[in-house]
């Protein structure tokens, strides 16, 4: 039997959530993000429907989406813009694509000098380092070394010679990322070493975005942005429905309901690639070899917060869904995850299967595919 229908049915669009490696050595363009907009699919109309507000602004190399439940537009729209301001002026501090940001300064510094940074750098960076200690590295900030050996636009697939990659790895270790709180610094300590936000910066954007709505007094909205979603409060009288894509199919194979957090997944199937021998090259990259993960086709984490939720995700492909899950008993918060294996067996943690409401069967837990 299939799920109740799906009110909001959120493409969870991957490659903004997972450690994205451009050939260009640009941010990925707005119109090729478009596909990661949240699409609204609504119930048939009810007497009681809740209003809603809805904006949306390409940013981040994304499209973020904010809807504000149960609101006259006259208060919704000012915090709605408020809290969009808030992810643009994040892009212009967490952004490595842009050149005057404090990520780009602290990568410009690399073996020589700390670098001074603001709170939200510095919060960005804590937690990147935290999902590092939690994961052994399978998240880890300085996968930026790799940046432009991969091309995975259609078209334009191209893969690094193994010498390249080899040379560049030894740059590649979270435990030289050194950040100062009281200082307020971060330093890298080997020159040509880079740092990428492309894997936590939207999480905190979600977050920040957030709680400006909660000080405008909004009691329910869902944000969405790169494959992240995040909500609090109810759609009226319901929690908020997320789906979850399957990741051969154009389908969503389940959802979940929720009221407050995050809801953060990674994937295979953006930003990728097939070569002439069959072999997918995508985008969710392995930091400890430079190679794109096997094993894993997909993992959706919900977690109290963006920031960490977007690096799990991540961290969970990495390491594979055995490993996922030891590293999630040692995450302060409860997370769930959610990995689909490579054999489209599904594995959860504790009560994650029960949380899922599904839109097609499983026979002895593999999707069908």
């Amino acid at each position: 039997m299939g799920a109740p229908a799906v009110a909001l049915r959120l493409l969870v669009a991957i490659g903004a959530a997972a450690l994205v490696a451009c050939g260009d050595d640009g941010e990925p363009a707005p119109a090729e993000a478009e596909r990661a907009a949240a699409e609204e699919q609504p119930e048939p109309p009810r007497p009681s429907d809740v209003r809603l507000f809805k904006r949306s602004r390409p940013m981040m190399g994304t499209i973020f989406q904010i809807t504000v439940a149960g609101e006259p537009e006259d208060r919704a729209e000012p915090a709605v813009r408020a809290a969009l301001d808030e992810i643009a002026r994040l892009e212009d501090v967490l952004s490595e694509w842009r050149p005057d940001s404090e990520i780009s300064r602290i990568n410009a510094a690399a073996g020589e000098d700390p670098v001074r940074v603001g709170q939200d750098t510095l919060a960005v960076v804590k937690a990147g380092l935290d999902v590092s200690r939690w994961s052994e590295g399978a998240f880890d900030l300085s996968w930026a070394a790799l940046r432009g050996l991969y091309d995975f636009r259609p078209g334009h697939g191209a893969v690094p010679p193994r010498e390249e990659l080899r040379r560049r790895l030894p740059l590649i270790d979270w435990r030289e990322i050194q950040l100062d709180e009281e200082a307020q610094t971060v330093f890298l300590k080997r020159d040509g070493m880079a740092i990428g936000t492309g894997g936590i910066a939207k999480g905190y954007a979600l977050d920040r975005a957030a709680a400006i709505l909660e000080e405008a007094g909004m009691r329910s909205f869902m944000l969405f942005g790169g494959g992240q979603v995040q909500v609090h409060g109810m759609r009226g009288d319901r929690p908020w429905r997320v789906g979850i894509q399957h990741p051969r199919r154009p389908d969503y194979f389940a959802f979940l309901e929720a009221t407050e957090g995050t809801i953060s997944t990674s994937g295979d199937y953006e930003h990728f690639f097939i070569d002439e021998a069959g072999k997918r090259w995508h985008h969710i990259l392995d930091p400890r070899t430079g190679m794109p993960v096997e094993g894993t086709l997909s993992v959706t984490v919900v977690a109290p917060s963006g920031v960490t939720g977007d690096a799990l995700s991540t961290a969970c492909f990495v390491l594979g869904p055995e490993r996922c899950m030891q590293m999630m008993q040692r995450v302060p918060g409860g997370p769930t995850a959610i990995v689909v294996d490579g054999e489209f067996r599904l594995i959860t943690t504790p009560g994650g299967m029960e949380r899922l409401r599904f839109n097609m069967p499983l026979e002895d837990g593999v999707l069908p595919h």
